[in-house]
């Protein structure tokens, strides 16, 4: 278990330092991509739009059971390879945690945002923040974008970093492989439109249990990573606004990342917005919070976001000398 631990941290501080270099990416196949492509294949052969309800639901069913059993037996089949290396199977192995980690290139994303604006302006900003998020750009102004990107931060923070770290860590590289093979297909399949309402149930059903645990775990971290960066008033607001307002969301788990930040960030998150020009009403997060956020306000989230990430390494490092 220390030794599992270990590697753990030294992927969390890989994925810091290197990220995902499109040196790499550009002349391999990132793995998460692959995983995409086979949800796709799928989607399309076993999707059927002729047949009933049910019967789509159950096709979505056996779907996703067998990409998680492909995903098991994968990482199984990883774990064989990194003890059959010997000592560069500990180096393997990091190496394939750090690629499923998304802690560099979600703050490189998030800081596009702040690039845009400072160098094109709103529209600079727009075009930025349409990477990261699915509501319209178009309607967004300043406080709409720099809202969207601290939003996009704080919920990605749970399922693209808290979440691989905790089933990496509970059942080594076939539980990370599972992990990300469900959150890929629920953020292809697990919508409720006409077309993924019955196929994407399942998917969207079992990542909302596989990210549970993440998200709460996600909100403490946010918690240490703001008092860490900002102090300890911030840190009895993000706790209070986490346990107050994150049963507000209309995602089970994304609420509690999100009222963390918000709380922290003295902010009021969330409220209307915009998705393929139909409006959608939802609460406000830490309604009492400033409503005008600027982007000045995403730097900010950023460093809480580094410090939680902080957090999160000296957890791993701390359990792998403790077990």
């Amino acid at each position: 278990m220390t030794a599992h631990l270990l590697m753990l941290f030294a992927a969390l501080v890989l994925d810091r330092l290197a990220g995902d270099p499109d040196w790499l990416w550009r002349r391999a196949m990132h793995p998460v991509v692959i995983f995409g492509n086979l949800v796709g294949l799928a989607d399309r052969h076993f999707n059927k739009a002729d047949e009933s309800a049910a019967k789509r639901r159950q096709r979505g069913v056996a779907t996703i059971l067998a990409l998680l059993g492909l995903a098991v037996v994968t990482g199984l089949v990883m774990d064989l390879i990194s003890g059959a290396l010997g000592p560069l199977g500990i180096v393997f192995e990091v190496v394939i945690v750090a690629v499923f980690l998304a802690q560099k290139s979600l703050a490189d994303h998030v800081c596009a945002v702040v690039t845009g604006f400072r160098e094109r302006g709103l529209d600079g900003g727009r075009k930025a923040v349409s990477m990261i998020v699915g509501r319209d750009p178009e309607t967004l102004d300043e406080a709409g974008v720099s809202r969207a990107a601290i939003e996009s931060l704080a919920e990605n923070f749970s399922d693209g970093v808290v979440a691989p770290v905790f089933w990496y860590a509970i059942f080594g590289l076939p539980g990370l492989m599972a992990y990300k093979m469900l959150n890929t297909a629920d953020s292809m399949i697990g919508h409720l439109n006409d077309r993924h309402r019955d196929f994407g149930w399942a998917a969207a059903r079992l990542d909302d249990a596989a990210n549970w645990p993440a998200a709460r775990l996600s909100a403490i971290l946010i918690t240490g990573g703001a008092g860490l960066a900002i102090g300890g008033n911030a840190v009895k607001r993000a706790t209070a606004t986490a346990l107050s307002d994150s049963g507000l969301h209309r995602s089970p788990n994304a609420g509690w990342p999100e009222a963390a930040m918000a709380g922290a960030l003295n902010l009021a998150l969330a409220g209307p917005r915009s998705y393929g020009g139909e409006l959608v009403m939802e609460a406000s997060l830490n309604a009492g919070g400033r409503r005008e956020v600027r982007v000045a306000d995403i730097e900010s989230a950023l460093i809480v976001f580094s410090r939680s990430c902080d957090c999160l390494a000296l957890v791993a490092l701390l359990l792998a000398i403790s077990l």
